[in-house]
């Protein structure tokens, strides 16, 4: 594949293609090539990691207006994780064409995933560079979408609060409020006992050693509500 046919698989034509020349090389292209001032991925690299925080971060948040931090962070943290970016350069063949040193080529480079996560963090920072915000958030966007939906379900199979909140919300009531009802036991083993309302309801009551295993509880004991026979 060329940079011609790349840009036509990304569905983005660069302006200044020296950027996307910068983003594909290697560090061990460069070394062996010291004498021609080439310029390696490392510094795109570290802008591109910023860039794609924010555009994933941003998407979350105005997506999910409803999910707590600590959803949105491990959201967030499955999108640009190291498998998941390097996952994203083998979509659109990215490591095919790379840039890459004699040994580290022998070596099976074009698919090592270091290698692909940082080229597709280069990537986004080209793109940024070449086309603006707007240009890097189209590109970032299908990808981060997708693995965000597919986390998201994971999570809420195994989350019974991030679960009772979505059904909740499809009934079209406001989020479930959580109320710690009282704490017992000494420093060293306290239990919290807590409640869930849903719309000044008290749908479920729970218990656990900490605040967050008490609301876990209590939204276990809602869904047998919405869900008796599971």
């Amino acid at each position: 594949m060329n940079y011609t046919e790349f840009e036509e698989k990304i569905k983005y034509k660069f302006k200044d293609i020296s950027l996307l020349v910068e983003a594909t090389c290697h560090s061990s292209y460069a070394n062996e090539r010291r004498d021609e001032s080439i310029k390696c991925s490392e510094r795109l690299e570290f802008l591109g990691d910023a860039v794609l925080s924010v555009i994933v971060s941003e998407y979350l948040f105005l997506t999910y207006p409803d999910y707590e931090e600590g959803v949105l962070s491990r959201l967030r943290r499955e999108a640009v994780d190291s498998v998941s970016l390097a996952s994203f350069a083998r979509q659109i063949g990215l490591g095919d064409i790379l840039l890459l040193g004699h040994g580290e080529e022998q070596l099976g480079g074009r698919d090592r995933q270091s290698n692909l996560e940082d080229a597709f963090e280069a990537l986004v920072a080209a793109i940024y560079l070449d086309g603006g915000i707007e240009a890097a958030r189209a590109f970032v966007l299908p990808f981060a979408m997708a693995t965000a939906e597919k986390t998201l379900d994971e999570h809420k199979l195994n989350d019974p609060k991030t679960k009772l909140q979505e059904i909740v919300q499809m009934g079209g009531a406001a989020s479930p409020r959580y109320i710690i009802t009282g704490e017992s036991g000494p420093d060293h083993k306290k239990m919290f006992e807590c409640d869930v309302l849903v719309e000044n309801n008290v749908m479920g009551h729970g218990s656990g050693p900490s605040k967050k295993e008490a609301e876990k509880a209590a939204a276990e004991q809602a869904l047998k509500k919405y869900f008796p026979d599971d």
